[in-house]
């Protein structure tokens, strides 16, 4: 099981927003920026959809993705591949980004995404 390393957190923590790419079951693509993201633990990373039906829906029918972030003045980002586990509207982790984000609209769901690959570049 990948292991998200100390300087590949602190890539995540400071380069937002992410973009996130997903397919649909036909392999259609979508790419959908997120400031939400965040390191959640060691293998896991975690997002708020807040105004991304495509990018929930896909991940409904297809939970691989691509997350990208990129700092042009640096020209450093970070890269990781990985599976949407669990798509929720209730509970914990939903509870704690619904209150997080109340200001900037209705939080419609929490995804917890595992870590298969990652890179700094």
């Amino acid at each position: 099981m990948f292991l998200i390393s100390h300087q590949l957190k602190d890539c995540i923590s400071q380069i937002k927003p992410a973009m996130v790419a997903t397919a649909d079951k036909t392999g259609r693509p979508n790419v959908s920026p997120k400031g939400s993201l965040r390191v959640l633990d060691e293998h896991h990373l975690l997002f708020a959809d807040l105004r991304s039906p495509i990018t929930t829906n896909n991940l409904k029918e297809n939970p691989y993705l691509s997350m990208i972030g990129f700092d042009p003045a640096t020209r450093t980002g970070w890269r990781v591949w990985g599976k949407a586990v669990e798509i929720t509207d209730s509970g914990g982790l939903y509870d704690r980004l619904r209150d997080e984000y109340a200001a900037k609209g209705k939080v419609n769901y929490v995804i917890k995404v595992l870590v298969e690959r990652g890179m700094i570049f």
